[in-house]
């Protein structure tokens, strides 16, 4: 079962897709989110989840204080589960906006002029190293000063290759997955 972990929307079920997703688990979650907040990172932050599945990260960053999230991700079971586990959130956070993209990361990245202060990526393990290269490099521009950017990928995966403009500060291993976090730095 996928939940939302703490914050004002702590323990809402989530709604999973049949296949095709691999949410994030608690414990990586609680233990990513716990770094995030310490920082302040968190509260009345713009987030954009891409590669969504279950809109858990983006959710779990509403739950918790975050004004804004958008939840993309292109396979139409995802986005549909991201829309009903955003309207379980709305109702437990009153006033946070969420937006559902059901389109490729990069299109959205390419299309949209927002801005954000924190970016969750958290591709399907076969979604290729150049894939994520490109998203990255899309995402550039659409990073607040001093924005966070966290990849997650399989620990056998190779570290992403990060653009100008996104300087690596971080990497955890939580069993299976690892996390990169990034900073956004003036260009």
């Amino acid at each position: 079962m996928t939940r939302i972990i703490a914050g004002a929307a702590g323990s809402t079920t989530l709604r999973v897709p049949k296949s095709g997703t691999r949410p994030t688990s608690d414990r990586v979650r609680e233990a990513l989110f716990s770094s995030l907040e310490a920082r302040g990172l968190v509260d009345d932050a713009a987030v954009a989840d891409l590669y969504a599945g279950t809109g858990a990260l983006g959710l779990e960053a509403a739950s918790r204080g975050a004004v804004e999230v958008v939840l993309v991700d292109r396979a139409s079971g995802a986005a549909e589960a991201c829309r009903a586990n955003a309207r379980a959130v709305q109702q437990r956070v009153p006033g946070v906006r969420v937006d559902v993209h059901p389109q490729p990361a990069l299109g959205f990245l390419r299309a949209t002029v927002r801005t954000f202060d924190l970016v969750f990526i958290d591709p399907p393990y076969d979604v290729t190293e150049h894939e994520i290269a490109e998203v990255l490099e899309a995402l550039v521009p659409r990073l607040t000063p001093g924005a966070v950017v966290v990849v997650e990928r399989s620990k056998r995966s190779p570290e992403p290759t990060w653009p100008t403009g996104l300087e690596p500060f971080s990497k955890r291993s939580y069993g299976e997955t690892v996390a990169w976090e990034a900073v956004a730095s003036s260009v």
